[in-house]
């Protein structure tokens, strides 16, 4: 289990989070406070996986925990969970790990922890002296269920992966496809692949952008190989400027 606490001083948002985490069955929830200095006191006491940070702490401000963390090094991971958009920035230059936005929604939270499952088994890897997971094994193949058939699909063939009106639509170099997998499913099963999520609707194939767009209110287009445009979201920016150097 990922061990998780949350700073937060709504109580109705707290308990909305701690019970949307819950029902991963892959979080457990260490402690839960409401300021900071509860919250020093209970990450030096315990051990932690993941801090869920509220950013408006009534008159206090989340974001100096988080850059306090960044700088003593080896601390837990950062997801803001706050009802502003405007710290976006600051919240990648602490090094957050995600950025969830108030309401809640268990599809974008059950994104987060697929991140930190994937983190967490890195860790362990790693500790254990695994050297292929500096070198994962890459994913060549995806098996996908469609028209009542098992089609075998080149993964680096695949351009993106949509999710639009409750259906998940895959496009490759030669056809559209409707597949049964939903997109948290297949952001799981391409793990070690070159399709990353970029937007709560969109995976893509980093291999197969070719322009970066900017949108607006900081947000950019991703233009594809085969035309297509490809929304970025803010809370996957930093990733594609990390992967890209911009």
């Amino acid at each position: 289990m990922i061990k998780a606490l949350i700073i937060e001083d709504e109580p109705l948002a707290r308990d909305e989070l701690s019970y949307l985490l819950k029902r991963s069955n892959k979080i457990e929830i260490m402690g839960e406070c409401d300021c900071l200095e509860t919250a020093l006191d209970l990450i030096d006491k315990l051990e932690i996986d993941v801090i869920f940070l509220d950013i408006e702490l009534g008159e206090e401000n989340g974001m100096s925990l988080a850059e306090r963390l960044k700088l003593k090094g080896n601390t837990p991971e950062i997801v803001f969970a706050t009802a502003y958009d405007e710290y976006a920035l600051q919240a990648f230059n602490v090094n957050a790990l995600d950025y969830l936005l108030k309401p809640f929604e268990e599809e974008r939270i059950n994104q987060t922890i697929i991140k930190l499952v994937s983190i967490r088994e890195r860790k362990r890897n790693e500790r254990q002296g695994n050297k292929l997971t500096n070198s994962p094994i890459h994913i060549n193949k995806l098996a996908i269920s469609t028209n009542e058939k098992i089609k075998i699909i080149d993964v680096d063939r695949i351009i993106y992966i949509s999710a639009q009106n409750g259906k998940t639509l895959l496009v490759t170099d030669e056809e559209e496809l409707i597949v049964t997998f939903t997109l948290s499913q297949l952001e799981q099963k391409l793990i070690n692949s070159p399709i990353m999520r970029v937007h709560r609707s969109y995976l893509i194939n980093k291999e197969r952008i070719c322009e970066i767009e900017p949108w607006f209110n900081s947000t950019y287009l991703l233009c594809m190989n085969n035309g297509e445009k490809v929304p970025l979201s803010r809370n996957y920016t930093k990733e594609i400027k990390q992967l890209f150097g911009f």
